[in-house]
């Protein structure tokens, strides 16, 4: 079959720039999408991104659908054919249907008869007719919250639409889309090349834009161009390095066609303001790189990436220094402003904000959190004054007009305005660790203070709103908790702390007066417990074994992760799946015997058969070993050890019959897999292992 290469182009007004990578994205996989449900074949995809198009090329695009075998079944002889052989109104009817006589059918014998069927070979329809239905599935399909329309036009999407290339090779597929009749027309740069280019075909098209059009199509190239321009300018001019945020990259990549760095320059006094401040101000509003000297230091430079090779760039540097002083002046009044009041003094002002009608406000919230935070320090060795402290004064940031003007500075400002009221250094860096982890992977709270009142904080929340009756539903999480969840798990496992979650929740209760549900500690327990799931499979844990460990319900995260480890080790263990095996027949044997009702005391002048007796014997030996290990949370090395009872248990299943007349010598046996699980369940579940490989 011949193939072509196929494009095709959106030519916009500028899209919105946090959305163009995701819009090419979906656009592109969107097309692909529906070429494999067609059947057309197709080579290597290439997507273009620019802030004033979308494009997809196609290489070695099939010009048509492959031909599709149909066959389709009819009745049944018997009923097609009277007795005297003649189509009956069966057989005519299907024949009519698909507009063929009766003799143009086939038979086709299966074992259960043999019935009359129609075969052909649908043949398949050419790529130019299926592009622009495909393109427009892939358009409408596209993860626009609010579309527009825009002129006289009934079309609707993202931005305004002026133009669109369709082309298969070289010929033009004219078929309109979204309300345009494509062409081989881009164009070029909106001041450098502000006219029509022909695309001769898909193949030129990056080229044609880059050579006549000043325009950089495949976003990723535009992207290392930036990279790499904005490190070699601040290597060059100053010595120092660029710091890229890559969220900040893509954003400066989407805003720019033809980039051109540019290092522009600020006053030095503007450095006594928190380095924080001055790279939020010039990183979202301005869409600035700041510069770091060798030792890390802040430098009184930016580095902007302008859209338009000027003639006079440093007319360009200037203009963007004159807009940077202003937003870095606002900075430094506010931070000299808020330094003149201490943040004790800004507690009160917390009591008219709201944190959740039936929660009171955050002055509420403040005093519930430095009680817990207060006993979770005694709990985990550290100083309950200085949590109880840092609670109260936690919020008082969100007051400062810092903070009003970058919310993304919470914490962090906090930080500055404790150690400049002289707070204890544990209490001021507590205020900007109590956010964290902000985010999955982001650094934990370096100093015990800072993870009492980072924990207090989350688990006052998600008992305040369990207990109110507003878990998290669905996709809808207002206050996070989730993310709080995987917060607290995290600071527990990783800082080693020994904290329980049912301990927690209910300090955590005792603090609230406007709970209505009952049992709300339990309930935030397992709601945080099942978080573990998604924790464990990130980490490539499967599902099976947090499953087994969950079974059991260990409250403290820290033991709950040292099973976890210690399952997930033993999994891998030869003896495991026979292991697991057993487990789950002497689960499902006690359960049908009584469960719980059986004891584990083993009468060894019960015990007849040798195997019985070995298993007795090494159970004993095993219990001796590996109960020690249990009280010391070295569930690892008793799980290692546990193993070794493969050979009796297999054994003892070969050649002893539980279920035995005599009442006592039954029991017996009972109580001696009774005794063998117990040890196992001291971990885990290990009959909810898999039993076959």
């Amino acid at each position: 079959m011949a193939t072509q290469d196929f494009l095709v182009e959106l030519g916009t007004e500028e899209l919105p720039p946090k959305a163009l990578k995701p819009l090419s994205d979906a656009f592109t996989q969107g097309i692909i999408k529906g070429l494999e449900e067609a059947g057309i074949e197709f080579g290597k995809v290439d997507a273009f991104a620019a802030p004033r198009r979308l494009a997809v090329r196609i290489r070695d695009l099939a010009d048509a659908q492959p031909d599709k075998p149909v066959e389709k079944r009819g009745p049944a002889v018997k009923a097609a054919f009277d007795d005297a052989g003649n189509p009956t109104r069966a057989l005519t009817g299907f024949a009519t249907s698909l507009g063929v006589t009766p003799d143009q059918l086939d038979t086709l014998e299966t074992d259960k008869g043999a019935w009359v069927v129609y075969r052909t070979v649908e043949q398949g329809k050419p790529t130019v007719e299926l592009m622009p239905e495909l393109v427009e599935q892939s358009l409408a399909a596209l993860p626009i919250p609010k579309r527009m329309r825009w002129g006289a036009h009934r079309t609707e999407f993202v931005r305004p639409v002026h133009w669109a290339i369709m082309l298969f090779g070289n010929t033009v597929i004219d078929t309109p889309i979204i309300g345009l009749t494509p062409g081989n027309k881009t164009r070029g740069h909106r001041f450098h090349c502000p006219k029509s280019l022909i695309v001769p075909t898909p193949n030129d098209y990056e080229v044609v834009l880059r050579q006549e059009g000043y325009v950089v199509a495949d976003f990723a190239e535009r992207r290392e161009i930036i990279r790499q321009g904005v490190t070699e300018l601040a290597e060059a001019e100053a010595k120092g390095k660029a710091v890229i945020d890559e969220d900040l990259l893509d954003e400066v990549t989407a805003l720019n066609e033809w980039p051109v760095p540019l290092m522009g320059r600020f006053e030095d006094r503007f450095l006594d303001v928190p380095a924080e401040a001055l790279i939020s101000s010039m990183k979202e509003h301005q869409k600035y790189f700041h510069v770091v000297s060798a030792d890390g230091d802040m430098m009184p430079l930016f580095i902007t990436v302008a859209n338009i090779e000027s003639k006079d760039p440093s007319q360009v540097i200037s203009g963007n220094e004159k807009v940077i002083r202003p937003r870095l002046s606002d900075a430094a009044f506010f931070y000299e402003t808020d330094r003149k009041s201490r943040l004790e003094d800004r507690i009160d002002q917390l009591k008219p904000i709201v944190f959740q009608e039936k929660l009171g406000s955050l002055y509420d919230k403040s005093v519930r959190v430095a009680a817990l935070a207060s006993k979770i320090a005694s709990a985990i060795g550290s100083e309950p004054e200085l949590a109880n402290r840092a609670g109260m004064l936690a919020k008082t940031d969100l007051c400062t007009e810092m903070v009003l003007e970058f919310t993304d500075l919470q914490g962090i400002m906090g930080q500055y305005y404790a150690t400049n009221d002289g707070e204890p250094a544990d209490v001021a860096k507590a205020l900007n660790e109590q956010y964290m982890p902000r985010f999955a992977g982001d650094e934990l709270p370096t100093t015990l203070t800072g993870c009492a009142v980072a924990i207090a904080d989350r688990i006052d929340s998600l008992v305040g709103l369990f207990g109110i009756n507003q878990p998290p539903s669905g996709t809808r999480d207002p206050f996070a908790l989730r993310r709080a969840s995987l917060g607290v798990l995290r600071i527990i496992i990783e800082r080693e702390l020994p904290l329980d979650l049912q301990t927690l929740c209910e300090w955590a209760a005792e603090e609230h007066s406007a709970i209505t549900e009952a049992n709300v500690a339990n309930t935030v327990v397992d709601y945080m417990l099942e978080r573990f799931r998604a924790h464990y499979d990130e980490q490539g844990i499967g599902a099976e074994v947090y499953l087994a460990v969950h079974a059991r319900r260990p409250t403290r995260p820290l033991d709950f992760d040292r099973r976890v480890k210690a399952v997930e080790a033993f999994r891998q263990l030869p003896e495991a799946l026979a292991l697991a095996a057993a487990n789950k027949r002497v689960s499902n044997i006690l359960t049908k015997q009584g469960g719980d009702q059986i004891g584990e005391a083993v009468n060894d002048s019960l015990l007849q058969d040798a195997e019985e007796k070995t298993l007795a014997e090494q159970v004993e030996q095993q219990a001796a070993k590996v109960l020690p290990l249990f009280e010391q949370g070295d569930y690892a090395s008793a799980l290692s050890s546990l193993a070794g009872l493969r050979e009796p248990v297999d054994n003892f299943f070969d050649a002893v019959m539980v279920m035995a007349d005599d009442e006592a010598i039954r029991n017996n046996r009972l109580a001696l897999l009774n005794r063998l699980r117990n040890l196992f369940l001291r971990v885990a579940d290990i009959s909810l292992l898999p039993t076959a490989s």
